[in-house]
C-alpha cells in the first residue's frame, strides 16, 4: 500500500514539474543573471562598470520575481527526490525478544556471565 501512495505522489509531482518547467527554467536563468551581476559588481573597479552590473543584477532580480511559480517546481523536484529515497527503504519491523523460562537457558546465561 505504501508503494501505491508513493507512486501516486510521484505522478502528481511529475505533472507539477512538467507543467511548471517554463517558470523553472526562467527562474534558473534569472538566478544566473543575478549571480553574474553580483559577481562582476564585486570585481569591477570603475564606477561605470559597477552601475552597469547593478542594472544587470536588478534585471535578474525582477526576472526572478516574475518566475515565482518556479519555486513550486523546485519544491516538487525536492519532493520527488525524497520519494525516490523512500522507495527502496524498508519499513521498520519491531523486534521482540522473548524471555525464556527454560531453566537450562537461564543457567547457561548465568554461567557465561560468571565465566567472564
Amino acid at each position: 500500500m505504501r508503494k501505491v501512495w508513493l507512486t501516486l505522489l510521484g505522478i502528481v509531482i511529475g505533472i507539477t514539474v512538467v507543467s511548471l518547467f517554463g517558470p523553472l527554467t526562467g527562474l534558473l536563468i534569472s538566478a544566473a543573471v543575478l549571480y553574474a551581476g553580483i559577481h562582476f559588481y564585486l570585481k569591477a573597479r570603475s564606477t561605470f562598470a559597477k552601475v552597469v552590473w547593478v542594472i544587470v543584477g536588478i534585471i535578474g532580480l525582477t526576472s526572478g520575481i516574475s518566475n515565482i511559480p518556479g519555486l513550486v517546481a523546485l519544491v516538487a523536484v525536492a519532493g520527488g527526490y525524497f520519494i525516490y529515497k523512500k522507495w527502496n527503504q524498508k519499513e521498520a519491523q519491531p523486534v521482540f525478544t522473548q524471555k525464556s523460562d527454560d531453566p537450562f537457558t537461564n543457567f547457561e546465561k548465568q554461567w557465561n556471565e560468571l565465566q567472564k
